[in-house]
């Protein structure tokens, strides 16, 4: 159990990393973007739920017309 803790430990902390200040002008260009227009995903969203009746998820489509 104790080597299983500190296999898992080790493999958690691997994934951290620093970003040299150099590098942060790739990180901001839009293609690295999660959500290039927040407000185009966030009225997609509201639609989504709208049909759905749930939150969460956001995957899979949904019945209904949406006209809250």
């Amino acid at each position: 159990m104790r080597v299983f803790a500190i296999i898992t430990i080790v493999v958690l902390a691997s994934g951290c990393a620093q970003v040299k200040p150099w590098e942060r002008g790739n990180l901001s260009q839009e293609v690295m973007a999660w959500q290039i227009d927040p407000l185009k995903s966030s009225l997609d969203n509201h639609v989504y739920f709208s049909k759905e009746g749930s939150s969460g998820g956001g995957q899979a489509a949904g019945g209904g017309c949406g006209c809250n």
